[in-house]
């Protein structure tokens, strides 16, 4: 009798465990990499010319989405929705060089997951602006104003002086160098070991940004694991992205040239952070996100010579209203709650970050924060039917034409790509149509403009653009 009690007791003992482990957030990891294409990692392109074993282990033990996209198709861009889970064109991101980018007070995915109960960490490339003046004081607005309680990177890209390194608000040594800029022959004037000339901290040099990164975020990890709440960390890669400069052991590891050996060095740098998670014991109970930012820096005549597709099959580029622009490698583990090896067609934002990271620590978002965030847990979970989505519209602004998806149509509101491919914008001739409409389940290359043949499905998407431009949201 006694040792039934006995039984009866370490039952319910453990049942209360497991579901307090149960109930337990998620340890969270968003790796963002820059300017990495839809067919660069070969769990989403078999025929890539680019080895990517880290980024296909994560594809293998979690969910692969097939249709998520940037918040908008350059690296400023993109990274305001992903931290505030509003639209871009919804505010002036342009000021970035000058002025912080998000409003004091505005919830980002860093506020949100701080206050509750996270450790909040950042590594990497901000591109998101500082109050800037002079660089030998602070600089506020920047992660650690806007929700990260630690900090260490850069204001912005490796091709965009000036060039030093940030630790939360000060520079770790000020810009008082200068660099001279370069090119690289072969490539056209943006891509290769392409930089422009400015001011550079005598404490950086421009080939070693990537592995500082990962050797701070491998440090951030051994530090935040010692702690009893559950941690953040945004690592936050500014490569593939220009300067392409793979250290001396990752040369000739791919087949498509400069570009996809410095592509297989972020890949090796992303293993060795998931590595550290391994090896903290700590892998098990962490979300892990891998993206990239935008489309990549790849032409056709890059396909060409090389006979690798970054863009997977899709048209376009960085920066570009087409899929190539946009439409980004997404993948999520987190083992016990996403099925290993999973895949879905859901469309998704990365706006939508935020309301899902809400819905995975219980939190309800204010009326007022992720304006344009849809929470994409019951996905990640398979409590929502592929064939329900979750967003009924979507829209991108790629220069100077938006884009706008309702299930497989794509209407874009002018002509060209309005972006990096050429030209950018053509004005309508006579006969010509006014915009663009595709139908993406059978033509996802954008190959065929049907604009003029479905002039009631250009009447309801044009519509819809309007609505989301005008009500200020598109989260109900």
């Amino acid at each position: 009798m006694r040792s039934a009690r006995l039984l009866a007791a370490l039952l319910v003992l453990a049942t209360a465990t497991a579901t307090a482990v149960a109930a337990k957030p998620p340890n969270i990891l968003l790796v963002m990499v820059d300017d990495m294409g839809y067919g660069d990692p070969g769990c989403y392109n078999p025929e890539s010319k680019i080895p990517t074993p880290n980024v296909d282990r994560l594809a293998r033990e979690g969910m692969r989405f097939t249709d998520a996209h940037a918040s908008g198709p350059l690296c400023h861009v993109s990274r305001y929705g992903l931290m505030t889970g509003r639209a871009p064109f919804r505010t002036n991101v342009g000021v970035w060089s000058r002025q912080p980018v998000i409003d004091e007070g505005r919830m980002t995915i860093a506020s949100l997951l701080r206050d509750n109960g996270y450790q909040t960490s950042m590594v990497g490339k901000w591109h998101l602006g500082f109050a800037e003046n002079g660089y030998d004081k602070p600089l506020p607005g920047g992660p650690v104003d806007r929700g990260f309680q630690r900090y260490f990177g850069i204001r912005a890209s490796t091709d965009i002086p000036p060039y030093f390194y940030i630790r939360d608000r000060m520079a770790v040594q000020p810009p008082t160098n200068r660099i001279a800029a370069n090119n690289t022959k072969g490539w056209s004037p943006i891509q290769g070991a392409f930089w422009r000339a400015g001011g550079i901290a005598p404490n950086l040099a421009l080939k070693d940004v990537l592995p500082r990164f990962t050797e701070e975020a491998v440090d951030e990890i051994d530090r935040l694991v010692k702690e009893p709440k559950p941690f953040f960390l945004y690592l936050a890669y500014p490569a593939p992205h220009t300067p392409w400069l793979p250290d001396e052991e990752f040369v000739g590891r791919s087949k498509a040239g400069l570009y996809g050996d410095f592509a297989v060095m972020v890949d090796a740098m992303v293993g060795r952070v998931l590595k550290k998670l391994d090896e903290a014991g700590v892998a098990d109970e962490t979300l892990v996100i891998f993206t990239s930012d935008n489309g990549p820096c790849w032409y056709e005549s890059d396909d060409e010579r090389f006979g690798h597709d970054s863009s997977g099959g899709l048209r376009g580029m960085k920066a570009d209203a087409w899929e190539g622009g946009h439409r980004m490698p997404f993948v999520v583990r987190w083992p016990g709650r996403v099925k290993a090896g999973s895949t879905s067609k859901q469309m998704l934002s990365f706006t939508d970050l935020l309301a899902t990271f809400a819905a995975v620590v219980e939190a309800e978002l204010p009326r007022e924060a992720g304006p344009d965030s849809f929470d994409m847990l019951p996905v990640l979970l398979g409590d929502r039917d592929e064939n329900e989505p979750v967003r009924l519209s979507l829209v991108v602004k790629s220069g100077r034409l938006y884009s706008v998806r309702m299930g497989p149509w794509k209407l874009i509101d002018g002509l060209g790509s309005g972006g990096f491919t050429k030209p950018s914008f053509v004005k309508p001739g006579p006969g010509d149509p006014k915009g663009q409409l595709y139908r993406l389940d059978k033509d996802l290359g954008e190959t065929k403009n049907v604009y003029d043949q479905y002039p009631e499905v250009v009447e309801r998407l044009t519509a819809e653009l309007e609505r989301i431009k005008s009500s200020g949201r598109s989260r109900p």
